[in-house]
């Protein structure tokens, strides 16, 4: 594996009693890179997640770099609103050091009333807040990859750029390697280095611009679409 390489995976197959989810999938993701998964439901997307994390049984090879330390945000959490947890509770279970906590949580934007906050049950917190807590759960640790299964899941429309954003803004400031799941084609354009388009086996890989056009949306989502092109980056 070359050294700029993250993660490299080969003819990776995946299935679940004799049925197949994932079919000779390869694809390689480069360090400090942005890489984003599309394709429509059903398309094992998440089930190549738990794979490459090492969580469900597989055929083919993953392999990432020596001393990879990643952090994980799953698609969504469910809090029920009585659920006695606290965000202090919550973060405690991932590292014990206050100084750090409060780095992490400064981090993801939570610069004022921290303390009120950590107090705070998770059930009570929006989705846009909730969501934030996660991925300041997922930089404790010092990561030097993040992967994010559709991080807006269960958002308001209103704070979906501001959580991309936000991971762009921590990809930058730590130096990270950035993996996530997304159905939004303009945040593709906008964020990602790099994009796997997946509907059981690899539809296409390489730059958003170059690979993503009406030929290989049709292969995915079987249907006319159209193709926004988000032109900044």
């Amino acid at each position: 594996m070359e050294e700029k390489t993250l993660l490299s995976v080969k003819g990776l197959k995946v299935k679940f009693n004799s049925h197949l989810i994932i079919d000779d999938v390869s694809f390689d993701v480069e360090r400090d890179s942005t890489l984003a998964i599309i394709g429509p439901n059903g398309a094992g997307k998440s089930v190549l997640f738990r794979a490459i994390l090492g969580l469900i049984p597989y055929e083919g090879t993953v392999t990432w770099a020596p001393k990879v330390k990643i952090g994980y945000v799953p698609q969504k959490l469910f809090v029920a609103k009585d659920f006695p947890l606290t965000v202090a509770e919550f973060l405690r279970f991932k590292e014990g050091d206050n100084q750090k906590i409060d780095e992490a949580l400064v981090s993801v934007g939570f610069k004022e009333n921290k303390t009120k906050l950590l107090k705070t049950r998770l059930g009570t917190l929006s989705g846009g807040e909730l969501q934030r807590v996660l991925i300041a759960s997922a930089v404790l640790g010092s990561p030097n990859v993040l992967l994010f299964d559709e991080p807006t899941s269960g958002v308001d429309i209103s704070a979906e750029e501001t959580i991309y954003s936000l991971i762009d803004r921590l990809k930058k400031e730590k130096d990270l390697t950035i993996i996530f799941i997304s159905h939004e084609l303009q945040v593709v354009y906008k964020y990602a280095d790099g994009v796997l388009c997946l509907n059981k086996e690899k539809i296409c890989f390489g730059p958003p611009r170059e690979v993503v056009d009406k030929e290989s949306l049709a292969k995915l989502y079987g249907e006319d679409v159209s193709v926004y092109k988000h032109h900044e980056h």
